[in-house]
């Protein structure tokens, strides 16, 4: 089912404050774009002021509109006359909470319902982009052991994660088969589906409003948390901005496939270390890794993480095929080395890490 998006069509995008969203925005503006962008309170300048100063900067026309994940028919209006919807909104929280199916599952699946049901009932939607994760893919490190080359594909699904074990994980991949479900029971097809599996995103922020994984990652190392060493412990990693370049480029290709993973190459802690060391030789990065034995026994009071995830995750190898991103969206990755040094730098221009 190809589709020819009209370039003078409205883009809804959800969650439009986040992380990768904001970024989906800004390129989408400067592109001349007319983009209807949905927060939980347009009032909350403190949420939007980088949304309005991207637009102040661009050509292009932003909307916005007061949505929440929870509401049933909450996104109606952002839907409407839009041909494109790019769903990012979802909740992100890896710890701190006490019932991991109210944080996290939950609101994901049924936020993503939410926006279905708004895409269901708007006509002139014809593609829905969905920010899903290698999280829907693998669960844990050790999942890509028994592939070759402990090499993950589009194929994978997350099988082992719960709301017990890797909750979060488990939003993600729980909300990606819930829009499948939803496009599947489509009685005459009308919109298609495309998502996009980032890795570990990595890079600036457009406010200092973001939280993520990565950037507490980042904290962590430049002041000097990690200075004794580090587990090893891989991650996929990718650029945001590369990863909102692909949400866009799935919005306008006339022809796209069901998932794309967006991911520009694995690196350890200690890797990560390395490459940050060349451009900040003068902060307290990580030279060495603690063996998995010892971090078993102190993960849980230093880092908060439960010896499951350090048996299932520390010490093993995965790689993650982007393939597909590359050659059916025609996606080019940053190096990595660029990535981590433009958001160290906006972490201690910002004050977050110490200037030395």
């Amino acid at each position: 089912m190809s589709f020819t998006p009209n370039p003078q069509a409205p883009i809804a995008v959800t969650g439009a404050s986040g992380y990768i969203a904001s970024w989906i925005v800004k390129e989408l503006l400067e592109q001349g774009r007319t983009v209807h962008a949905t927060v939980r309170d347009p009032g909350k300048a403190s949420s939007v002021a980088h949304l309005k100063k991207a637009a102040a900067d661009a050509p292009g026309t932003l909307k916005l509109f007061k949505a929440d994940l929870l509401t049933e028919g909450s996104f109606d209006e952002a839907v409407q006359g839009c041909e494109v919807v790019i769903h990012t909104a979802s909740p992100f929280v890896i710890t701190g909470f006490t019932d991991a199916n109210e944080a996290l599952v939950r609101p994901a699946v049924e936020g993503t319902r939410n926006v279905l049901k708004a895409v269901e009932r708007t006509e002139s939607v014809k593609r829905v982009v969905l920010t899903s994760s290698v999280a829907s893919i693998f669960g844990d490190n050790c999942d890509a052991a028994s592939l070759p080359g402990n090499r993950l594909t589009e194929a994978n699904w997350n099988e082992t994660s719960s709301v017990d074990h890797q909750p979060y994980s488990y939003s993600k991949v729980a909300a990606e088969r819930e829009a499948w479900k939803m496009h599947k029971a489509q009685k005459q097809p009308r919109w298609q589906l495309t998502c996009i599996n980032p890795s570990l995103v990595m890079g600036p922020s457009l406010t200092t409003q973001s939280q993520s994984t990565s950037i507490s990652t980042m904290l962590d190392m430049g002041r000097g948390k990690m200075r004794t060493g580090v587990p090893k412990l891989e991650f996929g990693l990718v650029d945001v901005r590369d990863v909102a370049h692909a949400h866009v480029l799935a919005a306008e290709k006339t022809e796209v496939l069901d998932r794309y993973i967006t991911n520009e190459a694995t690196y350890s802690l200690l890797d990560m270390a390395s490459i940050l060391r060349q451009d900040f030789p003068q902060y307290p990065l990580p030279k060495s890794t603690v063996p998995k034995a010892v971090v078993w026994v102190v993960g849980p009071w230093t880092s908060g993480v439960t010896r499951d995830f350090i048996s299932k995750n520390v010490g093993y190898h995965l790689e993650l095929d982007n393939t597909r991103s590359r050659q059916q969206l025609g996606l080019k990755y940053r190096p990595m080395r660029e990535t981590l040094s433009a958001m160290m730098t906006q972490l201690i221009d910002d004050g977050l890490i110490r200037k030395r």
